[in-house]
């Protein structure tokens, strides 16, 4: 009797670790072949909204999604607690798009609850379309918790966090109301696995991932998109300790070829790493840093 207790346990055993390959095999054929043959990208203001505010706007992936949603018609407002970063971006992007409206915030995250107050106020009259969650922090190279200075893991943990949650919470309400509009946050490989010796970091990603999935199920009846993106490496300033990932490849793309990719997918799919060439739209289930090290805007 024992015996045959023992094999159905390793048959059911065997069979569900068969199930998970299979299932993961097939989301990822699915996010590489449906966006190949849905290629077309949405209209985002029809869909969503004239306005998008992104935080963390001014380098990196953050900027570059800025442009690509201003090469849409998108009237933007950019955040970030550099004013020089900031009306230099905005200038880049009115000189690209004269047809827009942008307006800049200047605001340090960091300093948690404090700014968020002035924030909701700033932003009352904007019809936010789309929020893109980008700012984020990490540390400056991998270390032991204990090693983590105190002030780098509070500066972690209101970057990370607070900002993604506490700037959903002030576009979110107006969403609702309007019955349209997109969240739209950046994740991180370490959602997917625990990092050691990047505990803290990998821990705010955790939750920036299960927070979206949960934000997505809440809202969903009202007409809202909630997006996850989780890439892999991009070539950012976040990877100059790597020579090799500075070099943009398929696998490494620059921040314009992963903004753009993205924003192919918003309103299609919710969990994706747009990381291909610029000739197609494959996508695959994975993740990235996307913000410098230990550099924020």
């Amino acid at each position: 009797m024992l015996e045959i207790i023992f094999w159905l346990f390793i048959i059911l055993l065997s069979s569900l670790i068969v199930l998970s390959v299979v299932t993961r095999i097939g989301s990822t054929l699915w996010q590489i072949i449906v966006p190949i043959i849905d290629w077309k990208p949405i209209d985002l203001r029809t869909k969503f909204g004239d306005w998008a505010v992104v935080t963390g706007s001014t380098d990196g992936i953050g900027k570059a999604y800025a442009k690509e949603l201003a090469s849409r018609g998108i009237n933007l407002v950019l955040i970030s607690r550099n004013l020089e970063k900031l009306e230099k971006t905005k200038n880049e992007i009115t000189q690209e798009n004269p047809t827009i409206e942008v307006k800049i915030i200047v605001a340090d995250f960091s300093k948690g609850k404090e700014i968020f107050e002035k924030l909701a106020k700033q932003l009352e009259n904007i019809p936010i379309g789309i929020l893109v969650n980008n700012v984020g922090l990490m540390y400056n190279y991998p270390m032991y918790v204990g090693e983590v200075p105190e002030d780098m893991l509070w500066d972690i943990i209101n970057v990370n966090i607070g900002a993604t949650t506490l700037m959903t919470r002030i576009a979110i309400g107006q969403m609702q109301k309007r019955g349209k509009g997109a969240i739209v946050n950046l994740s991180s490989g370490s959602a997917f696995q625990p990092l050691p010796l990047m505990a803290v970091y990998a821990a705010t990603k955790i939750y920036i991932k299960s927070f979206s999935e949960a934000l997505r199920v809440e809202y969903s009846k009202f007409g809202l998109t909630v997006q996850n993106l989780t890439p892999y490496f991009v070539s950012t300033n976040m990877n100059a300790y790597s020579n090799r990932l500075q070099v943009s490849n398929i696998f490494v793309p620059n921040p314009t070829t992963y903004a753009k990719n993205a924003i192919n997918t918003l309103g299609k799919y919710g969990l994706l790493d747009p990381r291909n060439s610029e000739d197609h739209n494959s996508t695959f289930t994975g993740a990235t840093k996307n913000e410098d090290w230990n550099v924020y805007e």
